[in-house]
């Protein structure tokens, strides 16, 4: 059974934030399904993602290559981690986490390291491909610090299944992704980061993303150390473990096959459900409703991005009623909403569409305290 103060939370609240949220771009949204009609046969490339920016330059004929072409000419993606660290110099935690707490949310999860590697904290396992690639900042210790002094429980996200410091092939597609799981010395790589954010911060969520680079019993291991860390802690659905013919998805015949199967499983709308690993506390799906039996977390951005995107348009943003709703039907349901907040990557702010959902949220909170209150029995 998953946490009591987990499954008590209703919100929680995920922040993407990495060198990709200085450029901050990427195209407009289109459904999954109509990119293959529209001649994109490396759908992950034209993604709305803007997280995913650095994979997205890697396809010249894409929309976020024009872009950087344009606006940043020939400079290359290391150059924005140190646009990101002079951003911090303005960021202010505390008033992050007290909009978090306004908003209603239970726990907040920080991307410690996306797809591009980039960590939020002075690791002190050394990445042997990009040397310097974090913060010297302790922007986890100070987040965790933050959201807890506001009475939130605090998780690290840790992308397992991709570094593009270790593999930079281009991921086009659901095949190309599993393919380019590193192998060599990124699964111990991986697996002492992880053990580093555990034991230097205590998580009481581990959010792993798209598989992990080892077995299920190296799995079962890491797992291990944590539930005896924090033993109030919770694991996602996404430590799916490595299978060996993955590698063979680099072929042909078995890209197809695979890319048609995962089109398939795509939840019908714009999201998906993660496929089930052998162990887990909760669901994660994405921008899509679940409708099996486990407890969940429906997790999305407020726009169709989770990183920054400065090249939304007004109408990709959540609607007000779209939005209480989503929260309130959901905690009726018994889940609850990861909702993600992507903060821009050169001043370390919250921009003012977000800000607005997250005041929206703090309102609709506040009406239900109130009519909580009411139906209380008086004293």
């Amino acid at each position: 059974m998953v946490a009591s103060w987990w499954s008590r939370a209703r919100l929680g609240i995920f922040v993407h934030w990495t060198p990709a949220s200085v450029p901050g771009w990427a195209p407009h949204h289109v459904p999954a399904a109509e990119l293959p009609a529209a001649g994109r046969r490396a759908p992950l490339g034209w993604t709305p993602y803007a997280e995913w920016y650095e994979n997205s330059l890697r396809f010249p004929g894409s929309p976020a290559a024009a872009h950087h072409r344009a606006t940043y000419g020939t400079r290359p993606y290391t150059d924005f981690g140190h646009d990101f660290e002079d951003g911090l110099a303005t960021w202010d935690p505390a008033a992050w986490a007290r909009s978090f707490r306004k908003a209603g949310a239970g726990y907040a999860v920080l991307v410690t390291k996306h797809h591009d590697g980039f960590c939020l904290w002075p690791s002190e396992t050394d990445n042997p491909h990009r040397t310097g690639w974090h913060t010297t900042r302790d922007v986890v210790g100070e987040f965790a610090e933050a959201v807890r002094a506001e009475g939130l429980r605090f998780g690290v996200y840790y992308s397992g299944g991709l570094d593009w410091t270790f593999d930079d092939r281009p991921i086009g597609t659901a095949a190309d992704m599993f393919s380019a799981v590193p192998r060599g010395g990124y699964p111990a790589y991986a697996d002492a980061q992880l053990r580093e954010l555990i034991r230097r911060y205590h998580p009481d969520i581990l959010w792993n993303d798209i598989a992990w680079p080892a077995s299920a019993a190296e799995i079962r291991s890491l797992t291990d150390y944590y539930r005896f860390t924090v033993p109030h802690g919770v694991v996602n659905d996404r430590l799916l473990p490595y299978a060996p013919h993955w590698r063979a998805l680099r072929l042909p015949v078995a890209r197809s096959l695979y890319n048609w199967w995962d089109r398939r499983t795509v939840a019908q709308g714009e999201g998906f459900v993660p496929r089930t690993p052998p162990a887990f506390d909760f669901r994660t799906p994405e921008y899509a409703r679940y409708t099996g039996s486990d407890p969940y977390e429906i997790t999305r951005g407020i726009d169709h991005s989770f990183g920054y995107n400065r090249n939304s348009p007004p109408d990709a943003f959540i609607g007000r009623e779209a939005l209480t709703s989503l929260v309130r039907s959901t905690a009726a349901d018994g889940g609850n909403l990861l909702l993600n907040v992507g903060p821009r990557g050169e001043d370390a702010t919250i921009p003012a569409e977000q800000r607005l959902r997250l005041e929206w949220l703090a309102e609709d909170a506040a009406v239900r305290a109130e009519e909580e209150a009411r139906e209380s029995p008086s004293r």
